[in-house]
Formats: structure tokens, C-alpha cells, sequence
């Protein structure tokens, strides 16, 4: 942990002496343009062709669509009869709809088992829809599943997986049949939404656009720029290039300490200052060990065998001493003085929340 602390640092020094605090951006990193945005797709269906690595019979409704299925093929199937075939696995598709895109263009879509298959390697996806938040169909999805999981499994019981076989993509497996309106090329301004809202970073936008192309730009709050677009779409979209090509220095954040409660990571962003507190950070361990003694009464005595249980108990309070951080003390300062402690990223975790509570971090704590 120590090395991998200090390597991080060094990496994170070598990076910032590199690149200013301040260096402007492209306009496109800092805001995304209002009406040109991707947009979700989702669709139910089969997989079919699988070598007996489909849904079991336990999975009722992908019997269920094997039958509906056949009836849209003219194939009748006895009343209350199951389609019990473990060739067919019931899958979710999922994709994305990019900005733009027009009727018979291809898209890239996600397949995923529904029910308990064990894999879907060498299926193939049957026709399937795919609808939007509105429930209209814009896109058909249909080809071979590429899957990138593995599994084999043995007579015996034991198996082997590698990566997850019950998902899977097709590289242009959808086509696109109805398109998404957008305002984009008839409103009269285009709205440009900022990704992170920042009061400095609108007001250095709006100035370097007015600066560059007249006063055409504006603003209203911290989280969007309306600016004035040519009506002529050729020109609209030769316009767009260039405005998304602006250089602009973004506004100055507030830096961070980011805890992932679940994988233990924590990021400390450059910038982050402490104010001069005194820390002591340790753990009680108590530790219970139980054992047993046999107590065997001796010969014609007439008395029986007894096991008594016995308990030992053990107390250990750590004894890690108390450090104290100066005024001001930066992220390598901070690391360093945690590093001397041999701390975890839990303890650490546990140290800047506590000083966060006290008041004594100069930045923003963000548990993820």
C-alpha cells in the first residue's frame, strides 16, 4: 500500500508539472450542446442455435416466447404445453441511439441473458425490437452473439468460467428505422449545457465566444450558455465546429476527496489543504480462543469422563501514537504522514472523514 501511495504521487506530480493548474480546454470537454445527445434503446428476444446451454425448463416465460414465437410462424402448440428446449435463451438487448443518425444506419447492441442459460456462445439473436423511453420502436436488432466468456463444466460438478458468458455483443447488429427529432437545426440559439456548473467557468465562455464571434453569447445561471446560431444549417453546423474547437480556461473546483465505501479506493485530488490538527488513530482487538479439557477419572473409581470447556481472552489496544499535520499541509504532506503509520485505505478513510467532521479539510468529501 505505502509503494503503490507513493508511486501514484510521483505519477500525479509528473502530470502536474506538465500541464498548468489553469490550461484552457476545447469547449466540447467542458459542455455538451442541448438536443444532440445519445439516447437509450432496449428490446426483449431470443437467442437461439445454443448447444444446450439455454434457459431451463424452470425459466417459464422463455417457454413461453418460444411459443408465442411459433405462433406468429403458424405452429399450433397443444393447450397448456411448455416449449422445453435448452437451445433458447430469453436475452435483453440494449443500445444507443446516437445523435443524428438516420433511417438504415447500423448501431452496436449489448445482449444479455434474462433467465439461468449458462452461456450464449454460438447463438444467434432471432428479430427483436427496440423501443425508447416512449415505447415507439426505432431500431431492429438481429445477428450472431459475440461472446467474449468462456464455460465448461465436468460430469463430476466442477466447472470452469472466464469472464461472463451469458453477455455478448454484435458490432452493428441493429438498424436504425425511425429517427429522433431534434430542434437542433431550426431554434434560433443553441443552448450549450455545462458538465460540471461553475459560475467562473459560464462567465469565461460566454466571454471568450463574445470576444471571438460578437455579442452572441449569454448567460443565465451556472449551468448553460445560450448562444445565437446562424439559421442556414451548412453554416449552423461549420459554426458548431468552430465554437467546439474555443479554447477555454475552466473555473477553478473545489478539490475533492473521493471514498469508494465498496472497493476501499480513495482519490485525494491535488489542492487538498489541512488545517493544523492533531490525529490518533487506532484499533481495539480483542481476540477470544476456545478450547477444550478432558478430565478422565482414574481406574475403578466409578466416575465418568467430562470435557470442560476452556476460554482465553486477549486484549490489544494498538498503540499507534498521535501525529499532528502543519497549517496548510498539502496532498504530499498528508500521504506521507499516513504512509509513516503503515495505514490502510480504510484507516485512511476513517482519519479524513473524522478531520472533514472537525472542520479541518479545505475541500469537499464525496462518498461513492
Amino acid at each position: 500500500m505505502k509503494k503503490f501511495l507513493a508511486s501514484l504521487m510521483a505519477v500525479g506530480a509528473l502530470a502536474l508539472a506538465a500541464v498548468p493548474a489553469q490550461a484552457a480546454q476545447a469547449l466540447r470537454n467542458l459542455v455538451s450542446i442541448e438536443g444532440v445527445r445519445d439516447n437509450p434503446l432496449v428490446g426483449y428476444g431470443l437467442v437461439v442455435g445454443l448447444n444446450g446451454s439455454g434457459d431451463s425448463t424452470q425459466v417459464k416465460f422463455a417457454s413461453q416466447s418460444v411459443v408465442n414465437m411459433l405462433k406468429q410462424f403458424g405452429v399450433k402448440m397443444p393447450d397448456g404445453a411448455d416449449a422445453k428446449s435448452k437451445n433458447v435463451a430469453a436475452v435483453m438487448v440494449s443500445a444507443v441511439f446516437p445523435p443524428g443518425y438516420r433511417r438504415g444506419q447500423a448501431i452496436d447492441i449489448t445482449v444479455s441473458s434474462l433467465g439461468d442459460a449458462k452461456s450464449l456462445r454460438g447463438g444467434a439473436l432471432l428479430l427483436t425490437p427496440l423501443r425508447a423511453a416512449d415505447n415507439e420502436v426505432y431500431a431492429l436488432a438481429q445477428g450472431n452473439v459475440v461472446v467474449g466468456g468462456l464455460s465448461a463444466a465436468g460430469k463430476s460438478g466442477s466447472s470452469v468460467t472466464v469472464n461472463t458468458p451469458t453477455a455478448g455483443r454484435i458490432p452493428n447488429g441493429a438498424m436504425i428505422e425511425r429517427e429522433i427529432p431534434t430542434d437542433f437545426s431550426t431554434a434560433g440559439s443553441v443552448r450549450l449545457s455545462l458538465k460540471r456548473p461553475s459560475f467562473e467557468t459560464a462567465t469565461n465562455i460566454v466571454e471568450s465566444i463574445n470576444r471571438k464571434f460578437g455579442g452572441i453569447a449569454t448567460t443565465e445561471d451556472a449551468t448553460s450558455v445560450s448562444v445565437v446560431a446562424p439559421e442556414n444549417p451548412t453554416q449552423r453546423v461549420a459554426f458548431m465546429a468552430k465554437l467546439e474547437a474555443l479554447a477555454i480556461e475552466a473555473g477553478q473546483e473545489n478539490p475533492r476527496v473521493v471514498f469508494n465505501s465498496r472497493t476501499g479506493t480513495v482519490v485525494i485530488a491535488e489542492g487538498l489543504r489541512v488545517k493544523a490538527a492533531a490525529v490518533t488513530h487506532g484499533s481495539l482487538k480483542v481476540v477470544i480462543s476456545e478450547s477444550s479439557k478432558v478430565s478422565q477419572p482414574g481406574p475403578l473409581s466409578g466416575g465418568q469422563t467430562a470435557v470442560t470447556p476452556q476460554s482465553n481472552v486477549s486484549v490489544d489496544q494498538g498503540g499507534r501514537p498521535m501525529f499532528q499535520w502543519p497549517p496548510g499541509a498539502k496532498l504530499q504532506t498528508i500521504v506521507d504522514t499516513v504512509n509513516s503509520l503503515g495505514a490502510t485505505p480504510d484507516d485512511i478513510m476513517a482519519i479524513l472523514q473524522a478531520l472533514d467532521q472537525a472542520g479541518a479539510i479545505e475541500g469537499e468529501l464525496v462518498v461513492i
